[in-house]
């Protein structure tokens, strides 16, 4: 199965996409053929059971991992060249892990802006540059703190500032808030929709939570057991901002049943 949205330009395209493991006991076959595209502007949700290559296609898509065959293009550009990356690729990607991976001996500020620092931006530059990030993550003031004084949620927003630090076109999200209590995950998913209306990024999410998919995504892509398939693509048709209290709506509702109920019937 594909998915392509009709008449909207790609942000993301793959055509033929697939990943295969070489390892000890064999060949592990981690992504069947695959063919996605991402509008511009688009929040889509990759969810799947574990083990069904929903993090192997977001490493392929943000550079980190080369596919073994296929055609993966990033702003209209082919990311992979066999093992080689194009570069200028890579700069429209930013990616955001389940631990925030901050590092522990520079400041907030300092890690928002250790990307700028990479590329070479004046410290002034830089430095104010992390001073409008850490406003639009909501962690303003904090700016002089070290990590561990930092929440796990407050931590994560200082990482999803640090993936924006260089402006790309493209954010990819691998189970960002999956080590979060019940509520702080509430709040940031709140926040990330809030960040996306604001910068109008691309995003593609990774994620086990269902509600969690239904509530942030314009479109929830399944994806089947190894080798992992498109199996389900689910457009989203609630307004925004979406409110929590939307996860109580009968039509919220009836998409959570439809994805729980394919899940188990494909696990």
């Amino acid at each position: 199965m594909t998915s392509q949205p009709p008449g909207e330009p790609a942000e993301i395209l793959l055509r033929g996409v697939e990943k295969r493991f070489a390892t000890p006991d064999g060949e592990v076959h981690a992504l069947a053929p695959t063919d996605l595209s991402v509008r511009k502007g688009e929040m889509l949700v990759l969810l799947g059971p574990s083990g069904c290559g929903k993090t192997t296609l977001l490493r392929m898509i943000g550079g980190l991992l080369a596919p073994t065959g296929g055609d993966l293009r990033v702003a209209g550009r082919a990311l992979w060249d066999g093992e080689r990356r194009d570069g200028a690729a890579v700069q429209e990607l930013g990616m955001v892990f389940q631990e925030a991976n901050l590092f522990p001996w520079l400041s907030i500020e300092g890690n928002v802006a250790l990307p700028l620092r990479l590329r070479g931006m004046s410290r002034a530059e830089r430095l104010r540059r992390a001073q409008e990030l850490t406003r639009l993550v909501g962690i303003e003031g904090f700016e002089k703190r070290w990590p561990r004084e930092l929440s796990g949620g407050m931590r994560q927003r200082a990482a999803i500032a640090r993936a924006l630090s260089y402006d790309p076109e493209i954010l990819l999200m691998d189970e960002p808030f999956g080590a979060l209590d019940a509520m702080t995950r509430d709040a940031m998913n709140l926040e990330l929709q809030r960040i996306w209306m604001e910068t109008g990024r691309t995003v593609v999410l990774v994620t086990h939570s269902i509600a969690e998919a239904t509530f942030l995504a314009d479109r929830i892509v399944l994806l089947s057991p190894r080798p992992g398939r498109i199996d389900t693509v689910i457009e989203v048709p609630f307004e925004r901002p979406r409110p929590l209290a939307l996860q109580t709506d009968a039509a919220f509702q009836a998409i959570v049943r439809r994805l729980r109920s394919r899940l188990e019937e494909i696990s």
